[in-house]
């Protein structure tokens, strides 16, 4: 197992995320940098991804590191049966670091215990998406001159959204206030209310967004995720719940910033992006810069 692995937000202290955000801060001042030459880092998606794929192979690029890897599991061993044990364990013959995306929740601190290099968690099925966190708290951080103390409200697919649950394990480092804007089917997981109860962490859950959209300082909108749903039927139900119009956002707070891990679907329209208080696509762009910090804090390069 290789101790400087990042598979969970809730294995990295508040010091170390303040750490890692004064970091992306200066990559975003200066992204190219030769700290990675001589490097290999490996990119195993097991699953589709454009932003982190592309973010995490912008960071190495810009490092002067070099990227080995699929984007396509259908393309590799692992269809001819080979399992995550063997393909971690001859990958890591290979390169410095992997970074990994896998349908299976879990499947990332497996990897971690089995591998001789780091690994950083790139989303593990609905349970973790650390490194999106990190942009997403850098993003937050930006925007609103702290992580204390403030309103977050999530809306949308609260069940299997891997980012929501990642941020609120972080988030909860800040003394933070969290409104749940859900359908019944998409609720927050019973065991994320039980974090907040266990750690006095005020929360709330809602049906209606308009009920709280005016107290937000955050609002993280989230994508239904039709992969997650076995019965489409049930999909279907519940695909259109919350849409972000424009004017919905009229009497919202100054500082107000909306945020969405992409892609988008119908949730958000587009007549918002013009909107000063949209952020995501801003908030992609800091996906580079926040994993060039965690990149090189898992090698131990400074």
């Amino acid at each position: 197992m290789n101790a400087n692995s990042f598979v969970s937000i809730y294995d990295v202290s508040k010091e170390k995320i303040i750490e890692l955000l004064e970091s992306a801060k200066r990559f975003e001042e200066n992204p190219n940098q030769d700290l990675l030459h001589g490097k290999i880092v490996a990119t195993l998606f097991f699953e589709p991804s454009t932003r982190t794929r592309l973010s995490f192979e912008t960071a190495v690029n810009r490092l002067g590191g070099r990227v080995i890897g699929f984007s396509d599991a259908s393309t590799t061993s692992s269809s001819k049966g080979e399992t995550l044990k063997d393909t971690i364990t001859m990958v890591s013959g290979y390169a410095d670091l992997i970074i990994m995306r896998h349908y299976l929740d879990g499947a990332a601190r497996y990897a971690s215990e089995i591998s001789s290099i780091p690994i950083i968690n790139a989303g593990d099925g609905s349970n973790q998406h650390p490194s999106q966190t990190m942009l997403d708290l850098y993003s937050i951080f930006k925007t609103q001159g702290t992580l204390e103390n403030l309103n977050i409200c999530m809306v949308g697919d609260l069940k299997y959204g891997r980012t929501v649950h990642s941020l609120l394990m972080a988030l909860s480092k800040f003394n933070p206030t969290f409104r749940f804007v859900a359908p019944e089917e998409l609720k927050m997981p019973l065991e994320y209310k039980i974090f907040c109860d266990n750690n006095n962490i005020n929360y709330s859950e809602h049906t209606d967004l308009m009920e709280v959209i005016d107290e937000a300082d955050i609002l993280y909108m989230t994508r239904v995720q039709r992969e997650r749903f076995i019965d489409l039927m049930e999909y279907e139900k519940v695909k259109n719940c919350y849409i972000l119009k424009n004017k919905m956002l009229d009497h919202t707070k100054e500082n107000l910033k909306v945020l969405h891990p992409l892609p988008r679907v119908n949730e958000i329209e587009s007549d918002v992006d013009s909107n000063p208080k949209a952020y995501y696509f801003q908030q992609a762009r800091n996906g580079v810069f926040a994993r060039q910090a965690i990149i090189c804090d898992v090698l131990g390069i400074k």
